[in-house]
């Protein structure tokens, strides 16, 4: 490949990865929008901390309300929207060759989903509520698959296009 292509295969890259990383994070909004129920009992089953092992150490940091637990489900699926929302956009900017700007908004939206996953789910959920401690509602491996997912998206986002050589 010659090195007026590079630039353009990175891009081309970038928006892929992008592209990628937003169909699955739409479908994983959609289906939390559509299917309310399903992830609503996963999120209070871990914020409860109830299928951990009791420890009294730890059990005071359980959300037990429902109210509480209702918040934080309806704000992880906002935050996904969005997250959806400005990753849908880079990889539009990227296909029309916007590469600053693309660049910009895929950074964004992956560090939604690099907070949301990283620090939300494996961080909180699994140290915080001891989610790991769980074999019923233990969304870790999980969290992790898209964590790397993001992550090698991201840094890809993240690499400078070498100029061509004159």
């Amino acid at each position: 490949m010659s090195t007026s292509q590079a630039p353009r295969a990175l891009s081309l890259t970038a928006a892929l990865l992008t592209g990628t990383v937003a169909l699955y994070i739409t479908l994983v909004a959609f289906g939390n929008i559509t299917d309310f129920g399903t992830n609503q009992a996963f999120v209070q089953h871990v914020l409860a901390m109830d299928t951990t092992f009791k420890d009294d150490d730890l059990m005071w940091r359980a959300v037990t309300s429902t109210g509480l637990q209702n918040t934080a489900y309806v704000a992880i699926i906002a935050w996904e929207t969005l997250a959806a929302l400005v990753l849908v956009a880079g990889t539009v900017l990227w296909f029309r060759r916007d590469d600053d700007r693309a660049r910009r908004l895929s950074t964004y939206g992956l560090l939604m989903l690099v907070l949301l996953f990283g620090a939300g789910f494996i961080g909180i959920g699994g140290e915080w509520f001891s989610m790991w401690q769980s074999k019923t509602w233990n969304g870790l491996d999980a969290a992790t698959r898209v964590l790397v997912l993001t992550g090698i998206a991201l840094v890809v986002v993240r690499l400078p296009e070498r100029s061509p050589a004159i």
